[in-house]
């Protein structure tokens, strides 16, 4: 099955219905519902999963929400959601939100990605930029409005920025990476939490830069041109799976990340959705088009969650 061809659904539809890679699915008695909100770079793998998961286990519901990194936080922080999907670590504040409401948690990478540059596959003049460049456009302090302001030689158009939003766990990286703090950035940009809307900013504006999650731009290669980023006066590098591996890809490579409350981690359904989430994501994070961390990662993540859940249960005194 191509999960790629059914992202944009997805995204509103949020449950879905499919078919298992071995064509069949199984009654096995396994109910309930996982609740996942957070993060949109993340959402393809968590949705791939979740497919996977609900036609292998048909009473199984798992709905994912895309309100965003710190928006799914929000609402993990107080116990409204079992798992955030996180393009970001969490935050000191959303920490002492967790102990205030009594929630703890455990943190899981689940994949690479390369936060990525792109313009308008008609642009013919941004062959690569610098992180000083992106500073220049992107800095809250910014006077830039036109090409030509942000490199010599650069045509003398008026520049469209389209960019996540502030809730978003992109966002927050693409601050600090480049602007040296999380949300210091200008404002007058076309923001969306949907990075669907973004793509399609880009893809019908000559003169737009924007940037976002790796996998948006390879499932619209044919709408987007991605840009080479160069760091600290080194050689331009274009993102894909192997320089987001390998972390030549730098500084905008990262891994991206589940959470999961231990309150959710006692109750079958979520042990059984994250061991599935482990088990398969070789696989999936690579059919949606991001970079799977190596095996052992998985396999000790794993380990860590079973711990994390035998923990979670004696102190809860629930019965696995």
């Amino acid at each position: 099955m191509n999960h790629k061809k059914f992202l944009t659904l997805l995204l509103s539809t949020l449950i879905l219905a499919g078919c298992t890679s071995d064509g069949g699915g199984s009654n096995d008695g396994l109910s309930g519902t996982v609740r996942v909100d957070g993060s949109s770079t993340v959402f393809p793998i968590t949705m791939a999963i979740a497919e996977e998961f609900q036609n292998l286990h048909p009473n199984m519901n798992v709905p994912v929400g895309v309100s965003g990194t710190g928006g799914g936080f929000k609402k993990f922080t107080i116990g409204e959601i079992d798992i955030n999907d996180a393009s970001r670590q969490i935050k000191d504040k959303e920490k002492a939100k967790c102990v205030e409401n009594g929630i703890d948690y455990i943190e899981i990478a689940v994949a690479f990605d390369g936060l990525s540059v792109v313009t308008h596959p008609d642009n013919d003049f941004v062959d690569a930029i610098t992180v000083e460049e992106l500073n220049k456009i992107w800095h809250p302090e910014s006077a830039v409005s036109n090409w030509s302001q942000v490199r010599a030689g650069w045509p003398d158009r008026d520049i469209e920025l389209f960019g996540p939003g502030s809730d978003s766990g992109t966002f927050d990286y693409f601050t600090k990476v480049v602007n040296g703090e999380e949300q210091l950035c200008r404002s007058d940009f076309m923001q969306s939490e949907d990075d669907n809307v973004l793509v399609k900013g880009v893809s019908g504006d000559k003169d737009s830069l924007a940037f976002f999650g790796y996998v948006y731009y390879k499932e619209n290669a044919e709408k987007l041109k991605i840009v080479p980023v160069s760091y600290k006066g080194e050689s331009a590098v274009t993102p894909d799976e192997t320089t987001i591996n390998n972390g030549t890809y730098k500084p905008l490579s990262r891994p991206i990340f589940i959470y999961v409350s231990s309150a959710a981690a006692v109750r079958k359904e979520v042990q059984e959705f994250v061991k599935f989430y482990l088990k398969n994501a070789p696989q999936l994070v690579s059919e949606v088009g991001y970079v799977p961390l190596p095996d052992s990662d998985y396999t000790q993540s794993l380990k860590d969650f079973e711990a994390f859940v035998a923990k979670s249960s004696a102190s809860s005194g629930a019965t696995q």
